[in-house]
């Protein structure tokens, strides 16, 4: 897997926000978005996510291209989409290209690809409805949403999440669980999910499960990196942190995270290619002086923009 710093040249796979300059007009150009997925959502459909950018230059709209052909625009608050009417057991393309309140339109993603399933000749019924779904609050902005799986005399192949009635998000048909993240504080929600064939035949919506997320700052307990481990080892008469650890279950993939040295942020880690699902590594710098103890801790960003909770903290001596 391959992991690269903020601050790296430009023409690297990740560029710093001074190379996002447009010269020619004066205005500065998104980054391409990362973390882009695409998941089918039936024989017609593909759902399309991306991580929402944050910071300079603020984002003004996101475009979904199916190949080179822009299918979708959704604002940028958003950070995914159901793209439709497509054709079954087909396989697709797609990029994302985030568009500044300028009006400047920056790269395109790398392109991700989904393949629709067959479609099945006269299927008509439906999956069963989603049943037990239960849920808690992580944290202030943060849900964690759980459900007993439908049936169907052909496969699920999707999970619609309702927040109030309305579909936010779309899982796989083989997922029971997911994390609703960008919520407000102190805020009560009701959620529901319902499941979707191949031939788009719909559930009935489950139980609905209210949930009220914790007042305040956002403490992140559910959206905090686990099974943090630091420690130390020597090379080139140096001492470097190694670090591992799950990244944090969240609606989307996870590719840039803050790591904290004694109180403070040290760097910030954004992953150039392939971000790890089960299990992430990292090493770093940390002097040339053994016997000298630190705490670290580290945090994600969340797929919608916001930071998560911070992991436990460990504390490492070099040279121990």
């Amino acid at each position: 897997m391959r992991r690269v710093s903020v601050l790296v040249l430009c023409g690297s796979l990740l560029l710093t926000a001074a190379c996002g300059q447009d010269m020619s007009e004066g205005r500065r150009v998104p980054p391409a978005p990362a973390g882009v997925t695409a998941q089918a959502g039936s024989s017609g459909s593909v759902h399309v996510m991306w991580n929402r950018a944050t910071g300079e230059p603020e984002i003004a709209a996101y475009e979904v291209y199916r190949g080179r052909e822009k299918v979708k625009e959704v604002p940028g608050s958003a950070h995914m989409t159901d793209v439709v009417g497509l054709e079954p057991a087909t396989e697709y393309d797609f990029t994302v290209r985030a568009r500044s309140a300028e009006g400047a339109l920056g790269p395109p993603s790398p392109p991700v690809r989904a393949t629709t399933p067959a479609a099945t000749a006269a299927d008509e019924r439906a999956p069963t409805r989603p049943e037990r779904l239960s849920g808690k609050a992580a944290g202030s902005r943060a849900v964690q949403l759980s459900w007993e799986g439908s049936t169907d005399d052909r496969a699920v192949v999707s999970y619609d999440i309702l927040q109030g009635g309305s579909s936010i998000h779309r899982v796989g048909g083989g997922q029971t669980a997911t994390v609703v993240t960008g919520l407000r504080p102190g805020t009560r929600y009701s959620f529901g999910v319902r499941a979707r064939d191949a031939a788009d035949n719909v559930s009935p919506t489950s139980a609905t499960v209210e949930i009220t997320t914790a007042p305040g700052s956002d403490d992140g307990r559910g959206t905090a990196p686990t099974r943090f481990r630091a420690s130390t080892h020597r090379a080139d008469g140096a001492y470097h942190i190694d670090l591992s650890w799950v990244p944090p279950r969240a609606d989307g993939v996870i590719t840039e995270y803050e790591i904290h040295l004694d109180g403070r942020l040290a760097t910030s880690l954004v992953w150039g290619g392939p971000a790890p699902r089960d299990e992430a590594e990292h090493s770093f710098y940390a002097g040339r002086e053994s016997g000298v103890t630190h705490r670290v801790r580290i945090r994600a960003k969340l797929p919608d923009g916001t930071w998560g909770g911070f992991s436990e903290e460990r504390t490492v001596t070099t040279g121990r």
